[in-house]
């Protein structure tokens, strides 16, 4: 099996981790924050946030020759699970009949402060 750290030109992280690992047909796509294109947080109301990092998982995907439609495993972490429905309306807009399966977990805290960081498992059978 194959290994190789997969990294979008533009995108940003907060530490010393590649943005996704794809080993044989998986892809392991690390905890991404909502940051914006400077790479600082990106602030504004949960839904936003989500969007975000939906379309950081978005870019890593497609780095990889994938789509949403590929992820298998996904789980949220929430500063404040007050911020739920928010994160469920938001997300509902990214999938279609089928999601993927998806844990949402409440923590003490995240990276920079964050409110939300998602991270995803990917499907990607080599072609």
């Amino acid at each position: 099996m194959t290994k190789r750290a997969v990294t979008p030109p533009g995108l940003h992280t907060v530490g010393p981790y590649s943005p996704a690992i794809r080993a044989g047909d998986f892809l392991f796509i690390s905890g991404q924050i909502p940051l914006d294109p400077q790479g600082g947080l990106f602030s504004g109301p949960m839904e936003a946030q989500t969007q975000r990092c939906l379309e950081q998982i978005k870019e890593i995907l497609a780095a990889a020759g994938g789509t949403l439609k590929d992820l298998v495993k996904v789980t949220i972490y929430l500063v404040d699970m007050k911020d739920f429905d928010a994160v469920n309306r938001a997300y509902a807009a990214y999938f279609d009949l089928e999601p993927p399966a998806r844990a949402c977990v409440g923590v003490a805290a995240l990276p920079k402060g964050a409110r939300i960081e998602i991270e995803a498992l990917a499907y990607l059978p080599e072609r």
